[in-house]
């Protein structure tokens, strides 16, 4: 799996030195960040310590959604539950969870929010799933350098680079693939028009098992093959 840390709208240098450091330190090399802080020069330089490259070589972007192209999945990070998400899976649950669909993943992103107050909904809503980080207290909540540093510790053995090599090993095990067949389905039905509904079926599809998502993909082509004959 080809994992890569996504930070959003990061206002202080030094997480983002901190946050590379982190993720080099842990065998990473992906760093994405969207409408960042200055982090070319002074704070962030010198806190990185060792890990410059990683923010040389980090690709910046203006939207989230410009980031998370040509993700298999996509994991947001909350520090609390919000209501645009039902599905949560806590951090020491997160690497099991990856290992087990290891041939279904191939290049994951992990997003973290803002300093003060995290990803919004909106940004939420464009992840897959929601991960979260279980604390004795709710305040005060971790400094973000310090939740990536949890989650890179937390992914970096067996998973990293390893696994697919980028490439799922088959269209039948995809997941991507088969979101593609669900929304050709529900074009146009009652279910397509109903954002909530149809993001609760799309985010529970990253949490299925890989044996589930081959028999999705036998549902979908048989649905789908009634379908086209029906329209001849």
């Amino acid at each position: 799996m080809d994992i890569s840390f996504i930070l959003v709208e990061t206002k202080v240098p030094e997480n983002l030195g901190s946050s590379a450091r982190a993720i080099k330190t842990m065998g990473f090399r992906n760093l994405s960040l969207v409408n960042p802080c200055e982090f070319n020069e002074g704070k962030a330089r010198w806190v990185a310590h060792g890990s410059n490259d990683i923010l040389d070589n980090a690709t910046v972007f203006k939207t989230l959604g410009d980031a998370l192209k040509n993700f298999d999945l996509v994991i947001g990070t909350t520090a609390r539950h919000r209501i645009s998400k039902s599905e949560y899976i806590e951090i020491r649950q997160l690497r099991t969870f990856l290992d087990a669909r290891k041939n279904v993943y191939s290049k994951i992103a992990i997003v973290f929010g803002t300093e003060e107050s995290g990803l919004t909904n909106e940004q939420l809503n464009l992840c897959d799933i929601t991960s979260t980080i279980p604390m004795a207290a709710h305040f005060p909540s971790l400094n973000l350098s310090q939740a990536v540093m949890l989650y890179a510790y937390t992914l970096h053995e067996n998973l990293g680079n390893e696994g697919t090599n980028g490439e799922v090993s088959q269209d039948s095990m995809s997941l991507g693939i088969l979101r593609d067949k669900i929304e050709e389905l529900l074009e146009g039905t009652d279910i397509s028009r109903n954002k909530a509904l149809k993001g609760r079926i799309m985010e529970r599809l990253s949490l299925v098992s890989v044996t589930d998502i081959k028999l999705l993909h036998s549902i979908t082509n048989s649905l789908k093959s009634k379908y086209d004959k029906a329209q001849k």
